[in-house]
């Protein structure tokens, strides 16, 4: 380490950073992240004697000397509001071994300790606002650190230098016995034995050597190299305040700063987090970024910086504006980091994981809107403010534009595509929707028939299915009679509609001869409808009751009227996901296994999948890498259809295990990567409205969708779910949304040919439909449908 220490201190200044920023980037790409917090001071009292600090105060009379409940509770909820997600706790260390009068207040509070009483605020607020707690409370024993574990996403300490040399009388940390390095480094020892992601840093110009710096450094990174915990490394330059007993002492110039971010980051690694806060160096974050860094610590819109109340944090926008002209994008991150986020079972207590999941996108970033699938929340619209597209970025686009096959860490990059490398990608997808199918947006006039809702599978992100004990769960139970089905296909025909698709749980009772009989039911009534039904679970559960293989169930289904299959129960075909979400269901091989032997038979499949709720961007490009490649096994496919999470009656969102669906972000991109990623080899990408809403389809017909799905006239497995928009979108509505954008609509077939005259007629100005009567369950022979 002697070389590398002798490299960095000889190195010039201008290499360092170049060297530094390289490793930055190779680590974090375009991403300058920042958390939006408020700053809560809960006390300023302090048992320790800093010669540089203003934020620890002697007791005042009149002034309590902890905030109350209600004070902590009107900061967070004022955050909230602001769209924070960040609570910061504050404080000074053990005030109550220095002060009578933090001794009296706590035994008032009804707490032992400060720490007590920091735990049971934290509690507060994370119950009460949503707000995630991070709190910095000084040096804390390991019962400590376990209890805050509990209420919080992150918690930090300083350990500002590793010299024991600043502890000695005429130095800065003389009489503060908790700013001893030993103290503070067991402190982070023993967060990481916690699993705590756990916040550090270091200030400098109070008295270190450079040499000093990097020893502190080097024990924070051995630490990280043991327990993986070390989310962020703070580098704080030091401020003279007046009233202090370093008043007068000189300042780190911008130099010393730069040289510190750029050492740290190379000391430390690409993948480490790199801060310094920007209110502290205002006018040079171009600089501050050339050296290395890629967060700015929390910035708050609502509360002062109580420990520099004379460096204002900067505006929000104003942030935004210069970190693009630095060529980065400003990305709001919750208090704890992403690679934590994503995991954060591993990582937090229970009520603390949820919560993070709720308020992360796929990344484990903030969330960055306020919208999510089957909300009418209008969908957001920025404008980019980088002014270059990432030029690796550019060219995966160019290779999968030219139909190469990407591999699945190169898809998994395009989907954190941001800012103006999104709106390239987006816009490279639509070209290539308009090469490929032209102006044209075609829909199929349709009707869902979901035959029930009773079923045996437990998967967790299904608020449709009722179980047989708990029929009433979620709103009744029902298994149609062959006569509503037919009815209701009838009634579909009469309307126009030339596709009757159909879905539902896997009832115990019913056998392979059940979906037989429903198909030659249908095809009795409506000769000419077109039957598109049956997920491959479904098709697997009927041929294992028939004691019949893949291909001998699909011809007797295909004889009986079955036209094509929907590839749904896909969810994510990759079994790491589906171990979570759906473990008793067919996992990745057995459905492509249907859908190949569907193929093989002549009955062509639709491809879907169903993101934003544990998964992640590479569990997506391994799903569409299924389908591509089965794709170019068959040539089966028809269209690929994105179908986003609904969350909000959701069993595992509301057990706290799932997100709120994708972010519109990633739901626009998932539409764009499909047409890129999949081309030429699935030309249609279809768009759910039920799911993304009318305007959030018609953005989604911009960025690479070229077909708006079906008509639908009864929707249940969306609704049930929570989705807020219609059941149906009749022929009306649509063309008039298509030609808005300025494309052409066009009725079309399930498989994409021409429909005649006469049903196109019969689809406008369409009768209303006939109330659904779903028919309660009854006990009957096995593999009787009615």
């Amino acid at each position: 380490m002697d070389a590398v220490q002798d490299r960095l201190l000889d190195m010039p200044l201008d290499a360092l950073m170049a060297e530094a920023a390289a490793a930055r980037d190779a680590g974090h790409g375009r991403v300058i992240s920042y958390s939006r917090k408020v700053f809560i001071p809960l006390t300023k009292l302090c048992r320790d004697v800093c010669h540089y600090c203003t934020f620890a105060e002697k007791p005042r009379p009149g002034r309590p000397a902890y905030l109350p409940a209600e004070e902590v509770l009107a900061i967070a909820r004022a955050g909230a509001a602001a769209g924070c997600t960040e609570a910061l706790f504050t404080l000074g260390d053990k005030p109550e071994l220095r002060w009578e009068q933090a001794r009296q207040a706590l035994d008032a509070l009804g707490h032992r300790t400060t720490i007590d009483y920091l735990v049971a605020m934290s509690a507060l607020v994370l119950q009460e606002t949503g707000l995630l707690p991070h709190a910095n409370p000084g040096v804390m024993n390991r019962d400590e650190i376990a209890a805050l574990r509990e209420v919080s996403a992150s918690q930090g300490i300083m350990l500002e230098s590793a010299s024991a040399r600043l502890c000695e009388p005429g130095q800065v940390h003389h009489g503060s016995p908790d700013k001893h390095p030993a103290a503070r480094l067991e402190v982070i020892r023993q967060a990481g034995e916690l699993r705590v992601p756990f916040t550090t840093g270091i200030l400098i110009g109070i008295g270190e050597t450079r040499a000093e710096r990097l020893e502190a450094l080097r024990a924070i990174g051995d630490l990280h190299a043991q327990y993986g915990h070390v989310q962020e490394v703070i580098i704080q330059n030091f401020r003279a305040k007046p009233g202090t007993k370093r008043a007068g002492a000189e300042e780190p110039d911008l130099e010393d700063l730069l040289w510190t971010i750029a050492a740290s980051r190379l000391v430390l690694g690409a993948e480490m987090n790199i801060q310094a806060p920007p209110n502290l160096s205002p006018g040079v974050y171009q600089k501050l970024v050339a050296a290395g860094l890629n967060d700015w610590g929390g910035v708050s819109p609502v509360t002062i910086d109580h420990v520099n109340p004379e460096a204002p944090w900067p505006h929000l926008e104003e942030l935004a504006k210069r970190t693009a002209e630095a060529g980065k994008v400003l990305v709001q991150r919750l208090p704890s980091y992403p690679a934590y986020v994503r995991v954060p079972d591993a990582w937090h207590a229970p009520k603390v994981a949820a919560k993070l999941r709720q308020a992360s996108d796929a990344e484990g970033f903030a969330r960055d809107d306020h919208w999510s699938p089957g909300e009418t929340v209008p969908p957001p619209q920025r404008a980019p403010r980088l002014a270059s597209v990432d030029a690796g970025l550019a060219r995966l686009v160019e290779r999968a534009t030219g139909g190469a096959r990407l591999d699945p860490p190169e898809i998994a990059s395009l989907f954190a595509a941001r800012d103006a490398d999104a709106a390239h990608l987006t816009q490279a997808a639509d070209a290539l929707r308009a090469a490929v199918s032209g102006d044209t947006v075609r829909y199929v006039v349709n009707r869902n028939i979901n035959y029930t809702n009773i079923c045996g599978y437990r998967c967790k992100f299904c608020a449709f299915s009722k179980g047989k004990i708990h029929e009433a769960l979620r709103g009744p139970a029902y298994d149609l009679d062959l006569a509503e089905i037919t009815r209701r296909a009838e009634e579909a025909w009469a309307r126009g509609a030339t596709e009757v698709c159909l879905q539902g749980g896997i009832h115990p009772d019913y056998t392979g001869e059940t979906y037989i009989r429903i198909c030659e039911a249908i095809r009795a009534a409506v000769p000419g409808m077109h039957i598109h039904a049956f997920s491959p679970l479904e098709v697997t559960q009927g041929a294992a009751t028939l004691g019949l293989s893949l291909g001998e169930f699909l011809a007797q289904l295909k004889a009986a009227g079955l036209g094509t299959l929907p590839g749904t129960a896909a969810e994510i075909l990759d079994d790491e996901i589906r171990a979570i979400i759906c473990p008793d269901k067919v996992n990745t091989a057995e459905w492509v296994a249907v859908a190949r032997a569907a193929h093989a038979l002549g009955l062509r499949t639709t491809s879907t999948i169903m993101y934003g709720h544990v998964e992640g961007p590479l569990n997506w490009a391994r799903h569409l890498l299924v389908l591509r490649d089965l794709q170019q096994e068959t040539g089966g496919i028809t269209e690929f259809v994105p179908l986003p999470f609904v969350h909000m009656e959701a069993p595992m969102y509301l057990r706290g295990q799932a997100r709120k669906g994708p972010t519109f972000r990633e739901a626009l991109l998932m539409h764009s990567i499909a047409r890129l990623t999949l081309h030429p080899l699935i030309p249609n990408i279809q768009t759910s409205w039920v799911k993304m809403g009318p305007q959030g389809a018609a953005l989604a017909l911009r960025a690479g969708a070229n077909d708006l799905g079906g008509t639908l006239m009864n929707e249940s497995i969306s609704r049930a779910a929570g989705t807020q928009h219609g059941q149906e979108f009749p022929p009306e509505a649509m063309e008039e949304l298509i030609r808005s954008l300025g494309r052409v609509p066009q009725q079309r077939s399930t498989l994409y040919g021409e429909v005649p005259a006469e049903r196109r007629a019969a689809s406008f100005g369409a009768a209303e439909l006939a109330p659904v009567v779903q028919t309660a369950p009854r006990r009957r022979p096995v593999g009787q449908p009615a």
